[in-house]
């Protein structure tokens, strides 16, 4: 399954143009260009399961830093500081990394 199996590829190519900026990502206005926060809960955790990665069951650190790409390939990395606040926004138990079900609150908090 790929990214625009779920999401139209319009919606991400414009959602990911317009944090083309180091230090512009905003993951709520992200989430809402992109069309995840209109999405069932069902298909917001098949989009975390495509962004992690290694399939350990969680988005890690360094896999949130390439998390843009994980929507269109050709995207920029996240910098260090855009990657921690995304980390601290949907860490809620504070393990250092983000399970499907934070990931579904992050999406929902959007």
């Amino acid at each position: 399954m790929s990214m625009t199996d779920l999401l139209h590829a319009e919606d991400i190519k414009k959602a990911v143009g317009a944090f083309t900026a180091a230090e512009s990502f905003d993951h709520k206005k992200f989430f809402q260009m992109v069309g995840l926060k209109k999405k069932s809960p069902d298909d917001v955790k098949k989009v975390f399961h495509i962004l992690d990665k290694d399939k350990s069951g969680f988005i890690e650190e360094e896999e949130l830093g390439f998390i843009l790409k994980g929507f269109l390939p050709d995207a920029r990395d996240l910098t260090t500081k855009e990657t921690k606040t995304l980390l601290a926004a949907g860490d809620k138990d504070g393990d250092g990394k983000i399970g499907a079900d934070e990931f579904s609150v992050l999406v929902a908090e959007s």
